[in-house]
């Protein structure tokens, strides 16, 4: 356990952050979860627009630090990929 007050301070806002960072990794999920089953489904439209609600939640997730920003970078561009490849 934490000794000083700035030790417990810090700890609680820890908890804090880490409670907010799960909730928007949970939400990130669902947005790249969408476009999953849209390109699982074939359906194009469905994953562009899919692929437009979760690609800024996917950089906005990078600048935050909850993902690394080339992770975010390279989810988005395998997205695309993957969505253009339906176009075909």
């Amino acid at each position: 356990m934490a000794n000083t007050s700035s030790a417990r301070k810090a700890t609680r806002k820890i908890a804090r952050r880490t409670e907010v960072n799960k909730a928007r990794r949970s939400q990130l999920r669902s947005y790249v979860g969408k476009v999953e089953v849209a390109i699982a489904t074939g359906d194009r439209n469905q994953a562009l627009a899919a692929l437009k609600e979760a690609e800024p939640m996917i950089m906005r997730a990078g600048q935050r630090g909850m993902v690394h920003k080339n992770a975010a970078s390279r989810k988005v561009s395998r997205l695309t990929k993957r969505v253009a490849k339906l176009g075909q």
